[in-house]
């Protein structure tokens, strides 16, 4: 309870900093939240890497298979029902088409945006060689490499040199805790640099320009799905969800700020570790995969923008679109990275993809700030609740 307050209180400190309008208090603010975004991203890719290692070394034929199928419905349970939601909102609050003076300014802010196609990005995923997903902290491309890695390890029959490999790995991962330890205790001056570039930002009028119901749409459906749907599943599942949430919320209040899942994974793991009580050899296998295929937030952003896309493009909303389209935002969703602005380019892919135009998404642009953090938020909310989930079942021996 105490360090929720001081969180609470670091929160109001950023806020009245960042409306103060300071030149050298917004310079100093958005350098602390860069080297505090920059050193969680040093640890977050290693991290990925040793617990997917160390767990499918360490679990072999132990149960992983169990583990990760738990993961994986639940994964997709959030998932649909993320999606469930936002096409629910969509259709009761029907965002309506913009003017076409509208329209033209969002091609003026696309004109230096890059394209990539879908099958670009599935391609990226692939790696060529061993350094380059390192050098670039690509995630899919990390966890690809370290399922190789854990199961070849977990196949090896026992010896001397194996035990040196996973002793070896075992101790460097001990190291990242320790450091990620450390920067835990210093969250609260994080969160008064990342609440400073926050209220700076709205107060400079990021967001006074929104385009309204769809806005109300994306952000509505992500309150839902945090407040209402996912701790329903947890007291389905014989959870308090109060409680998950209290212990996780340093990292639910880090992927607020980083709108970066993949560099909130430390935190992640060390809170549900050390506050919330779940099996280590659990939390460290099931959250590196959530960060990267359980992302609710993300497939209700694609469902809800894409549909918002084509309808001011001319398409017909008809019910079997939107359950098509439920369907391509879930897959999307889970082959996207815990990255900043991942949706959002992933969003742009799809609709380029299917000759929409993607001037609508410059006007989307400015505000995707604001989407972008609280989508994170649940994204990291619903990993938790999902590791929450495997952990109770597996103590229930279900």
């Amino acid at each position: 309870m105490k360090k929720i307050l001081i969180w609470i209180v670091a929160l109001a400190v950023g806020a009245v900093l960042g409306v103060l309008g300071i030149g050298w208090v917004d310079q100093l603010m958005e350098f602390v939240a860069s080297t505090y975004t920059r050193l969680f991203q040093l640890l977050a890719v290693p991290t990925i890497m040793l617990a997917v290692i160390t767990t499918f070394a360490d679990f072999g034929s132990k149960g992983s298979g169990k583990i990760f199928g738990r993961t994986l419905t639940y994964t997709l349970l959030t998932t649909f029902a993320a999606t469930a939601v936002g096409a629910a909102l969509y259709v009761a609050i029907a965002p309506g088409n913009l003017p076409l003076e509208t329209v033209a300014e969002g091609s003026k802010a696309m004109a230096d945006t890059p394209s990539e196609t879908y099958y670009d990005h599935v391609l990226s995923v692939v790696p060529n060689n061993i350094v380059r997903p390192l050098l670039e902290g690509n995630v899919l491309s990390l966890l690809l490499l370290a399922f190789a890695i854990g199961i070849a390890l977990a196949k090896m029959p026992p010896s001397d040199n194996k035990a040196v490999v996973v002793k070896g790995l075992l101790g460097l991962q001990e190291l990242l805790f320790m450091l990620i330890r450390g920067l835990i205790r210093i969250l609260p001056a994080g969160i008064v640099a990342f609440a400073a570039q926050l209220s700076a930002q709205l107060t400079a009028g990021v967001v006074a320009d929104s385009i309204g119901r769809y806005v109300l749409v994306v952000l509505g459906g992500n309150v839902v799905q945090f407040f209402v749907v996912l701790p329903l599943l947890l007291t389905v599942r014989g959870l308090n969800p109060i409680r998950v949430l209290s212990s996780m919320m340093p990292a639910v209040l880090m992927a607020l700020f980083t709108k970066s899942s993949a560099a909130t994974l430390p935190v992640t793991m060390e809170s549900a570790e050390r506050r919330l009580g779940v099996e280590p050899r659990i939390a460290r296998f099931v959250l590196p995969i959530c960060t990267t295929i359980n992302m609710n937030g993300c497939a209700a952003f694609i469902l809800v923008t894409s549909l918002f896309v084509m309808q001011n493009g001319g398409t017909p909303i008809t019910l079997p679109t939107v359950l098509l389209w439920m369907l391509i935002a879930v897959v999307a969703a889970v082959g996207n990275a815990g990255v900043p602005m991942g949706c959002y380019f992933l969003t742009l892919s799809l609709m380029s993809g299917i000759g929409m135009s993607i001037s609508i998404m410059g006007i989307i642009l400015p505000i995707y700030t604001i989407i972008d953090m609280v989508e994170t938020a649940e994204n990291v909310w619903s990993d938790s609740c999902v590791c929450a989930m495997t952990d109770h079942d597996k103590l229930l021996g279900d």
